[in-house]
This record gives C-alpha cells, sequence and structure tokens, in this order.
C-alpha cells in the first residue's frame, strides 16, 4: 500500500516528527490518515524488560524494592522472561552472561506474587520456541497467571539465518505455534536481535522472509531498534514495512560516554539512556504511536551510567514520559 508522508500526523509535535524523519529519509512515505493500519494515534504502555534488572532481583525484598523504583519512575508495566521466572541452567546464566545480559538468580521466586504486590502490568511473556510447540497448555496457562495475551518468542540460538529455507522453516513452525496459542487467545511475536538482517541469497534479509512467509492471523512482531540500528538497517524503513504488525516495541539509545581526545578516530559504540545517544528514537515513537503499538519497553543490559541499571532506568524513563 502507497502510503502518504503529507498525513503522517496531525498536530504540531506530529509534524515536527515528519519533518524529522523527512529529514533522514527523504524519499519516506509514511502511513496515510484513514489507511487500515492508521490509528488515533493512542499512547503506548511505558514498559521494561526484567532482564535490565536481572542483577536486582537476587531475593524477593530485593525485587520488590527494584519493582517499586520502577513504578516510581513512571514505568506501568514489565515484560518477563521465562527464564528469570523459572530456575535456569548454568549454561543458559553463562550464555547471558557472556552477551552481557546477567539474569541474575530469581528464578526461585514467587513471581506471580511478586508482580501482584508490584502493582505493575505484564504486557507480554517471553518464552522458547520449544516451549510453544511442546506444552502450549503450560504457556497459555501461565499467560493467564499474569494476565497477558502476548507471548514472545526470546530467539533463537544456534540457528542458521543465512539460509533460506531454515529460515523458511521457522516461518512454518511460527505459524504453526502461533496458531496453537491464538485457539487459547495468546498472541504470538517474535522479536529480532540482528541475526535477522543477514542477507539471503536472493538479496533480501532473514528478516523480511520471516515477515513474508508468516501469516499475521497467528504472527506479529516485537521490534527490536537497537539491534537493528546496531547491524546497520534502518530501523524507521523497518518498522514503516512491518506497519500494524509491530505490537511492541523494544527501545534502547546508541552512542558513546567518551569524552575528550581519543587516540584513534573511531569510537565505539554501547546502548546508552533514552535520549544521549544518536539514534531517531522521537520519530520512532511517533511510529509506534501510529500504527497502534501496545507497548514501549526499555531494554539495555550492559553501559548504564554510574554502572547503575536503576539511575539509568529513571533517566530514560523521563525522556519517555515527554515523548510517548
Amino acid at each position: 500500500m502507497e502510503l502518504s508522508r503529507r498525513k503522517f500526523l496531525q498536530g504540531s509535535a506530529a509534524s515536527a516528527a515528519m519533518m524529522a524523519i523527512s529529514r533522514v529519509l527523504p524519499g519516506v512515505t509514511a502511513f496515510a490518515e484513514g489507511s487500515e493500519t492508521a490509528t488515533t494515534g493512542e499512547k503506548p504502555m511505558m514498559a521494561i524488560q526484567q532482564i535490565m534488572l536481572g542483577t536486582l532481583t537476587g531475593t524477593e525484598e530485593k525485587a520488590l524494592e527494584t519493582l517499586a523504583a520502577v513504578k516510581a519512575a513512571g514505568f506501568e508495566g514489565i515484560e518477563l522472561n521465562a527464564f528469570m521466572i523459572h530456575p535456569t541452567s548454568f549454561a543458559i546464566k553463562m550464555m547471558t552472561q557472556m552477551a552481557g545480559m546477567p539474569i541474575g538468580n530469581g528464578g526461585k521466586l514467587d513471581w506471580p506474587s511478586i508482580i501482584a504486590e508490584s502493582g505493575l502490568k505484564v504486557p507480554s511473556l517471553h518464552q522458547y520456541l520449544d516451549a510453544m510447540e511442546s506444552d502450549p497448555d503450560s504457556v497459555l496457562e501461565e499467560c493467564g497467571v499474569y494476565n497477558t495475551d502476548k507471548v514472545v518468542l526470546t530467539g533463537m540460538y544456534r540457528y542458521d539465518y543465512s539460509d533460506m529455507e531454515n529460515v523458511k522453516s521457522l516461518a512454518n513452525r511460527l505459524n504453526a505455534a502461533g496458531k496453537r496459542l491464538a485457539e487459547g487467545g495468546v498472541h504470538l511475536l517474535y522479536h529480532n536481535h540482528n541475526c535477522e538482517f543477514l542477507r539471503l541469497s536472493d538479496g533480501e534479509s532473514a528478516y523480511h522472509l520471516i515477515q513474508d512467509e508468516t501469516d499475521p492471523e497467528y504472527v506479529n512482531f516485537e521490534f527490536d531498534s537497537y539491534w537493528c540500528t546496531e547491524c546497520g538497517a534502518d530501523p524507521i524503513l523497518e518498522m514503516q514495512r512491518l506497519g500494524d504488525r509491530l505490537k511492541l516495541h523494544h527501545i534502547n539509545d546508541r552512542g558513546t560516554r567518551q569524552k575528550g581526545a581519543s587516540p584513534t578516530p573511531i569510537l565505539k559504540s554501547d546502548a546508552m539512556e533514552l535520549g544521549t545517544g544518536t539514534m531517531p528514537l522521537k520519530e520512532l515513537l511517533a511510529i509506534d504511536r501510529q500504527v497502534g503499538v501496545k507497548a514501549v519497553i526499555l531494554e539495555t543490559h550492559q553501559n548504564w551510567i554510574d554502572k547503575s541499571p536503576i539511575k539509568s532506568m529513571q533517566i530514560s524513563a523521563e525522556f519517555l514520559k515527554e515523548n510517548l
């Protein structure tokens, strides 16, 4: 569907966002007012990803204290991970630690009670595809416990995203799992990292093939704009391509804390608090509102200011409250 840039949003704030998008990508069109993907621009839920808090939730007391700080900062929800609300193998803990995502030791805690006491909502639950396929009833039951209707595929481990047949096979599995979950009133979303932007033999990305080969009735998307940007893809174009299949947005910023003279002209970039890096976050949030994203979910897992996930979260919360 050809979409009109001139009617992307109404009002001064929307006009400013559209002008910014046009400066970045002059040839890109956005969503037309009155199109099937257009919405009233209602505000998404402001949420945080559990993995950001893994090192602060090792005991029930610490978990409640941390979630109280999350709520006080202005967040309405927390996205949970199956590998953090259940006991997790040593191998998974080591893999996440090496990736800069320490998950802590909270898997033994009573998370349903903790969430209930915190007053936070659960917009979605990350889960493994194997679990959805082998025991969908348990996945559906856990969604009921947390009163969420969205399950997100965390990611595939040891999977070849450069092989077209492998990617098509994954799409078929997603369709089947999504159909089974839909029978229980739960929606399946696919979460990207950077591996999905590998080019296939036809020159298209694996991410686009997953979109094209999955049924929107059963499979939609949680878009991670940081990982898209990290590998050189354009998050604005990717979000526009997803359109109303974009249901949740993992948000982060990217840049460097280095000040002063550098020994080389190349600086290492990393995760940053929202609004302190170089990503076009205001433009991305404008698209979120336009397509009807249900929740914008903060996720950083390293390079926190003063090495404090709480302080980092509070800074990012202020940006979201001003711009969401």
